[in-house]
């Protein structure tokens, strides 16, 4: 039985006036079930999204007129409901609410679509993704196979190089394995035992792992480069890069190392106007070790894009080639799992104090951490071709404590110096905050300065008499 919700008509407004975009659509209810499932297999193949039955939208003179217009009663529904469940199989891949308001007419049929681990195909047969507000048609088979890079159904790792297996059966990487993790085997048999080794061939995996150098048989698609950007601004310029961006290589269990190691003796010579004056920026070893580890490891590596990190002054972004593999999206990401390459995964967790200690726990001890300095949690996107973690050097304390408190050792704090502080971007949204002090007599205005020169200090009750 699909749930029921009585809604006001403040709420059902807010539903009519959704905006259409990448995760959510608005149907008429005469949309015809099997035109539906193109919508629903494009969430389910891409993000997940929302999908409300029932609004109606009409064009006049050039504009967008939306209403309220859904179901006569929930059985009307039913066409829509059986296609969705006989496109899905279990049925797991949605859920279902009758939405219904007393000022308006019928049951708007809001469904909420899961993305899914497996390929969700419409009733033509073919898959769709979400692109935006569109839905695009899967079509050719190297769209499908791109499909299935993109959602872990198949991976990259397994594919066989067209080079010598000696690359990494007499590599010093494996020799020194097999040395201190598995002393009772020989490379070349232990490699096969594990299928990084096809016929006389390396595997994408067994080269990621065991070449001394696998940049030179996977350029492009198997290095780190790490920039530093002198700014707070949202994209990196050539004229704010410190210096050329260095290149890490190596194989992965050294990459993850290194590249962690450079970041960390970079960042140590950034100083940041705190509270207490220039501070110098710290981020948790935990936090930077894991992001990078887990950008590593579950990176898609049929991307011909390196991993790359860039270090602003207030901020480290780190970016790996690919989307989230399988059923997982930015918001459950904390608490499911999906291995694009659960081969390397598994093997580099062999080695001598391995990378991912915690498999499965790696994101989740990087927020920990942050949460322990009193930073701001790192912020996740997905783009079309990659996934890029933020961790801010933002204190988790509010904006208004945060100017207080830099108001007990300083007399006056401007907009500039408030937003280095806070890490709001907005010169209006600054002024908010300090509106609101004043308004509960916390700050008041410096007389005399305006401008970029316009100040606030600490409210006096004397001066204001």
């Amino acid at each position: 039985m699909i749930e029921k919700k009585e809604m006001s008509s403040e709420e059902s407004q807010k539903v009519i006036d959704l905006e259409e975009g990448h995760y959510l659509d608005v149907k008429r209810i005469d949309i015809k079930p099997s035109k539906l499932t193109e919508t629903i297999s494009a969430f389910a193949n891409t993000s997940g999204g929302e999908i409300f039955l029932g609004i109606r939208e009409e064009n006049k003179n050039g504009e967008k007129l939306r209403s309220w217009l859904g179901f006569e009663d929930m059985e009307a529904a039913n066409a829509h409901i059986q296609v969705l469940d006989q496109i899905g199989g279990l049925g797991n891949h949605y859920r279902a609410i009758f939405l219904s308001c007393s000022e308006n007419i019928g049951h708007v049929l809001h469904l909420t679509i899961l993305k899914t681990k497996d390929i969700l195909k419409a009733s033509n047969d073919h898959p769709y993704i979400r692109r935006n507000a569109q839905n695009i048609k899967i079509k050719t088979q190297e769209e499908i196979q791109r499909l299935k890079l993109d959602k872990g159904i198949v991976t990259f790792e397994d594919e066989t190089l067209n080079i010598d297996k000696i690359i990494i059966s007499n590599s010093n990487s494996i020799i020194e394995f097999c040395l201190n993790v598995t002393p009772s085997s020989e490379p070349e048999p232990w490699l096969r035992s594990q299928f990084l080794i096809n016929n006389e061939n390396p595997t994408v995996a067994g080269v990621l792992l065991f070449s001394d150098e696998p940049q030179a048989a996977l350029p492009k698609r198997s290095a780190i480069k790490i920039y530093r950007y002198k700014s707070r601004e949202d994209e990196g310029t050539r004229d704010t890069l410190a210096f050329p961006p260095i290149t890490i290589e190596g194989s992965l269990y050294s990459l993850i190392y290194k590249s962690v190691a450079e970041t960390k003796k970079i960042v140590e010579d950034i100083k940041k106007l705190g509270t207490d004056g220039l501070e110098s920026i710290s981020y948790p070893d935990e936090t930077l070790h894991e992001v990078v580890t887990n950008a590593v490891l579950h990176r898609d590596y049929s991307i011909a894009s390196d991993i790359h990190i860039r270090i602003y002054d207030n901020r480290i972004e780190v970016e790996s080639p690919g989307k989230l593999p399988g059923h997982v999206t930015v918001s459950n990401i904390l608490h499911e799992q999906s291995a694009r390459n659960p081969k390397i995964v598994r093997i580099i967790n062999k080695f001598p104090d391995p990378p991912n200690k915690d498999v499965g726990e790696g994101l989740n001890t990087a927020f920990e951490a942050m949460k322990k300095l009193r930073l701001r949690e790192p912020q996740i996107q997905e783009h079309d071709n990659s996934l890029v973690v933020h961790i801010a050097h933002t204190p988790l304390a509010s904006p208004e404590d945060t100017v207080m408190k830099y108001l007990e050792s300083h007399e006056t704090i401007t907009n500039g110096v408030g937003r280095v502080l806070t890490g709001i971007r907005s010169e209006n949204t600054m002024k908010d905050v300090f509106l609101r002090l004043n308004k509960r007599q916390l700050l008041e205005r410096v007389p005399g300065l305006r401008g970029n020169a316009a100040a606030w200090r600490r409210y006096s009750s004397t001066a204001n008499d």
